[in-house]
Order: structure tokens, then sequence, then C-alpha cells
């Protein structure tokens, strides 16, 4: 069975798709694992990171989305997709990451969300019940699980009911943080939401509906809390003042829940994402392997295995 994680946060900006990618292609190249990405949100920057502009607009037109797990449902349709929505060829750079394969996303996301939490089928408890659980329908009759080791949901800056679903089916998930003063709030709100709300509202409509899916995960863990685009300084802790102040406070609130080691900003990053590569395929470059961003990102990819493996 794969291990199924997703990287979330209310806050846009932070880093999720960039983890995302790293982590499928960290664990294909460095681990050799099977990996599946999936894309919750609608802007869809991972796969267009993947498939190139134009291969994703001719996965959008081919209805190869993950919309279509969600449409049945809004259009009370007969049936799921199956396996035919995954993008097993992705762009040419990434031919040498042969054993990660995608499902995109597509802008007509965000309306099928609206259309989702809108709409009601039958009795209003199972209706709550299977408008969340829908993503856990199709990783099961589709055997999804069965051809991957790790499945990677990268969600959009939101808790509705398309997260809810990447939720439901996720054994653990991983929180990417920048050191400033927005996330001490906004971090231990989504960890309680996670952990008070959104598990136990699950939990609540299993037990009421009776709903045996063997893919819902009743208690998604958090595998970890990351730092990303962190700025060095010369200063004696290496990184600018207000990044070290909010550190330190990142360090006090979760403890060993922060995972090391921690992502530098820098625009080697961008650069290897506008040219469909993880940074690990552009180690000669300047930007990226004079300041070892592309080791940093193998490292963290290792000690996140390590973590949601524990699950």
């Amino acid at each position: 069975m794969a291990k199924r994680v997703c990287i979330i946060n209310f806050k846009g900006g932070v880093g999720k798709t960039t983890l995302a990618f790293h982590l499928g292609t960290g664990l294909a190249r460095y681990h050799d694992q099977r990996v599946l990405l999936i894309d919750m949100d609608h802007q869809s920057s991972l796969s267009i990171v993947c498939l190139g502009a134009n291969g994703w607009a001719n996965t959008v037109m081919r209805r190869r989305v993950i919309d279509e797990v969600f449409r049945p449902f809004v259009e009370e349709s007969t049936g799921q997709p199956g396996g035919e929505i995954i993008s097993r060829s992705l762009t040419k750079h990434l031919q040498r990451y042969n054993q990660m394969h995608l499902v995109a996303a597509s802008l007509s996301l965000d309306d099928v969300e609206i259309e989702l939490t809108a709409s009601h089928r039958g009795n209003a408890i199972r209706s709550e019940w299977n408008k969340r659980t829908l993503i856990c329908r199709w990783i099961n009759q589709s055997y999804i699980d069965n051809n991957y080791d790790y499945i990677i949901f990268d969600c959009p800056p939101a808790t509705k009911i398309v997260t809810q679903n990447a939720i439901a089916a996720c054994h653990s998930y991983i929180i990417p943080v920048v050191p400033e003063s927005v996330m001490e709030r906004g971090t231990p709100h989504l960890y309680e939401m996670m952990r008070t709300g959104i598990d136990n509202r699950l939990k609540s409509l299993s037990a009421m509906v009776r709903g045996v899916n063997p893919i819902h995960v009743p208690d998604t863990r958090l595998a970890g809390v990351v730092v990303t685009r962190i700025k060095r300084a010369g200063g004696r802790s290496g990184y600018t003042n207000d990044h070290t102040q909010y550190l330190r406070s990142l360090k006090d609130r979760w403890k060993d829940e922060l995972v090391q080691p921690y992502i530098l900003d820098g625009v080697g990053v961008s650069e290897a994402l506008s040219e469909g590569v993880p940074v690990y395929d552009r180690s000669n470059t300047q930007n990226v392997g004079r300041r070892r961003i592309h080791a940093l990102y193998r490292d963290l990819v290792g000690e996140l295995k390590r973590r949601i493996d524990k699950r």
C-alpha cells in the first residue's frame, strides 16, 4: 500500500508546490520509489511544471485531470474515472524520473469546488461523507495504491472540500512555513484544525453512516513542519535577524516536529522550476550548487521519508 501524504498550509507563497515537486523527484531519484503526484490546486502550478504549458493544456482539453474524480458527484453522472487520468509521460526534462507520474489539475477545479460544496445527494449525512471521500473511492476502485510507493497531494491554501478529500486519504501531512510573524498564528491553528476539526468531522461522519472505506485514514498525522525560503545573512545564526527570531519561535513550538535541514531562499530554485526540473539537476549552477540547495533538498527528502514511513 502506498504511503499517502499531503502538503498543506493556509498561506500561499510558502513553497507547497516546490516542496511537493522536490519530495516526489527526490524519492524517485535517491530512493528508487514509485511516486504519484496529485495536483489539488486549481492554479495548476505543479501540473505545468511537470507537463509544460502545452502538455498541461492538452491534458486539460482531454479531461485527464483530478476534476473528473469530483465531477460525477456534482453532475449526478455514473461512475468515476479510472487510471486513465494519470499522466505517465512528463516533460522531456523529467525523463530520468520515469517512476514519477502525475494527476493534473485544471483551472475549473475551483468551480468544481464551489459546486461540490453546494451539492447534496440523498441523505444529508451520507452526502457529506460521500463528497469528502471521493478521492478515497477513486484510489480504492482504480487500485492506485498497488502501483505506487508514495502518493503526494499538493493542496491549495484552503481546507475546503477538495482539500478534505486529500486529508481523508492521507496517512500524514507536511506543513511548509517561512519563518515570519504570520506563521506563529497560522501554523498552530492549522494543526489544531487538522487534529480536532477535520479528522474528528470525518470520523463522526464515518460512524454515522457506518462507512467502510479501506482507504479512509481516520487519523492523519503531522509528519513535520518544514522551513522554506529562509534567508541567509552574515550574523551569528547565519540567517537574517527576523528569520532568526521566528526560527527560534518555531523551535520552541514544534521541537522535534520541526524538520531539518532548512531550505534556503534563492533564485536558483525558481530558475530550476521555470526550466521544469528539480534543483537536483542544477547542482552545477552557481545559484544552486554553490549554495548547495540541491543537497539541502536531498537531505530533507531523506528525513521526510523516514518520518512518513513511521506512519
